[in-house]
C-alpha cells in the first residue's frame, strides 16, 4: 500500500484530526508491548529499526553492518520478519531454493551476504541462529517487537520525509511517538539531509550517525542507451533522484507500491516501454528480488550503499555494542 499524503503534509489536515482518537489507541497498545520483557540471547542483539511505516534505509543499514562485521570475523546472523512472504514459520532463507513469495525481498537481498532467518518470533530465529553457530545478531526492524532483548537499538531516519506530520499510525506514518522511540534508542542514523526538520524532534543527548544513500554508477551498464526506471520500495523517488544526480534522465519513471508484486500485466507494460524507447530496464536490488527468474536478465539491478560522513562512526558503534557499552556516546 501507498502511503496517505497527509501522512507527509504539514500537520495532516482534517485527516489527521478525525483518525486521533484511533492513533492514541494504536500508541497506547505499542506501550502496552513494549512493556513486556524480551527474551536475552547470549550473544550481542543488533536492531536497525524506525519509528516510521515504510522504507527509512533499515535493510541497507543491515546490509552495511553485516559487511563490517564478516570483515571482523564475526559469525554474524540476521533476523528479519520476511514481509510480504506468502509461507509462514521459521525458515533459514537458501536463495537456491526460495523467492521473494517464500520468504521476502529483502530477505533474499540480507541472505547473499549472511545467514538469514525470517520468521515473525524473533526469539524462534535468534534461536535457530544460535543453533548454527551465530556469535552475534542484526535484526532487520523490529525496533517495536520487545520478544528478543536489543543490546543496541538504531532506528533509521529518512532525511527527506523525517517524521512525516508527526502523528501516530492511522493519522501519520509513526510507529510510535518520536519521544518514546527515542528514549530506547542507542544512537540514530540519519540517511540523506534532514530536510524535514526531523533532528530537532530528537534529545540532544542521542548520537546521530550521519551518511548518505551511494548508488551504483549505472552509467556504464547502459552503454548510451535511454532508460525506463522503475521501483516498488518505501519511496521510489529515492531510486529516480539517485539516477538524475549521475546524469541519467529516465524516459520514464515508474512508482510502485512498496514490496509490489509484479503481475504479468506490470511486466508486460514495462517491456513495451523498454521496446517503444529502445531503452534498458533499471531498477533495485529489491524489486529484481521480486521479477520471474527469466525477466531479471532483461532489467538491470542498480545497487546502493551507506556512503558516511565520518566513516569511522559505525565501526566505533559496532565496538561499543561488541563490548557491551552501547550506552557511550559516539559523538
Amino acid at each position: 500500500m501507498r502511503a496517505p499524503r497527509f501522512w507527509y503534509a504539514a500537520d495532516g489536515g482534517w485527516s489527521a484530526r478525525l483518525l486521533t482518537p484511533a492513533a492514541a489507541l494504536y500508541a497506547r497498545a505499542t506501550a502496552r508491548r513494549l512493556r513486556q520483557p524480551g527474551w536475552h540471547a547470549p550473544i550481542p542483539v543488533l536492531c536497525c529499526g524506525n519509528l516510521t511505516a515504510g522504507g527509512a534505509g533499515k535493510t541497507t543499514l543491515v546490509l552495511d553492518l553485516a559487511t563490517r562485521l564478516i570483515a571482523r570475523g564475526r559469525r554474524v546472523h540476521i533476523l528479519t520478519r520476511g514481509y510480504g512472504r506468502r509461507r509462514a514459520g521459521l525458515l533459514r532463507v537458501d536463495p537456491t531454493r526460495h523467492d521473494a513469495t517464500d520468504v521476502g525481498d529483502e530477505a533474499l537481498l540480507l541472505a547473499a551476504l549472511a545467514p538469514t532467518h525470517v520468521s515473525a518470533d524473533r526469539v524462534a530465529g535468534a534461536r535457530a541462529a544460535l543453533a548454527e553457530g551465530a556469535d552475534c545478531l542484526l535484526m532487520d526492524d523490529g525496533f517495536q517487537n520487545p520478544g528478543l532483548f536489543q543490546d543496541m537499538r538504531l532506528p533509521v531516519i529518512d532525511g527527506a520525509s523525517g517524521f512525516g506530520n508527526g502523528h501516530v499510525i492511522p493519522a501519520g506514518p509513526l510507529r510510535e511517538p518520536v519521544a518514546t522511540g527515542a528514549a530506547r534508542a542507542h544512537a540514530a542514523i540519519l540517511i540523506g539531509d534532514d530536510h524535514a526538520g526531523a533532528l530537532t524532534h530528537l534529545p540532544g543527548h542521542l548520537p546521530i550517525l550521519h551518511a548518505s544513500l551511494a548508488m551504483q554508477d549505472a552509467t556504464p551498464l547502459l552503454a548510451g542507451r535511454p532508460a525506463i526506471a522503475f521501483a516498488g520500495i518505501g519511496r521510489p523517488e529515492k531510486f529516480f533522484d539517485g539516477l538524475r544526480r549521475q546524469g541519467i534522465a529516465p524516459a520514464a519513471c515508474i512508482p510502485f507500491a512498496d514490496h509490489h508484486p509484479y503481475t504479468p500485466r506490470d511486466l508486460h507494460r514495462l517491456r513495451d516501454l523498454a521496446t517503444v524507447h529502445g531503452a534498458a530496464l533499471l531498477t533495485t536490488p529489491k524489486d529484481a528480488a521480486r521479477l520471474p527468474t527469466n525477466m531479471r536478465a532483461q532489467v538491470l539491478s542498480i545497487g546502493v550503499g551507506l556512503a558516511w560522513t565520518d566513516p569511522a562512526a559505525p565501526e566505533r558503534l559496532l565496538d561499543q555494542w561488541l563490548a557491551g557499552r552501547p550506552e557511550t556516546s559516539t559523538s
